[in-house]
């Protein structure tokens, strides 16, 4: 079971950002990590993911860091198929008739 992990954590230069990643990146069983800037997050995807631990890590080189949440990954929803729609036609198809004209009115 994948987990979602977001701590947040003091991102004031490109250097925490860089020992943020590095740090998240090393930790056992993670698969993914990001660093959302605006929020000064940083969320970290993976299997068996200690999060008190990776939190105590990130502390100690940053600072601060708190958890926020730890969640399960979500899968995305899959698509349902669409149903075609048959559609009958309401024009009633009259037989073709083949009409002749010769110019000469036989009235």
């Amino acid at each position: 079971m994948q987990q979602k992990i977001v701590i947040k954590v003091q991102l004031t230069s490109q250097n925490c950002r860089t020992k943020a990643l590095k740090i998240a990146a090393e930790a056992k069983g993670v698969s993914n990590v990001s660093i959302d800037v605006e929020k000064e997050v940083v969320e970290v995807i993976g299997i068996g993911v200690d999060a008190v631990s990776l939190a105590q890590s990130l502390e100690k080189q940053l600072g601060f860091a708190s958890i926020v949440s730890v969640g399960e990954v979500k899968k995305p929803e899959e698509p349902k198929p669409a149903i075609p729609i048959e559609w009958t036609s309401s024009y009633i198809h009259c037989p073709r008739y083949a009409v002749h004209y010769d110019g000469f009115c036989r009235c």
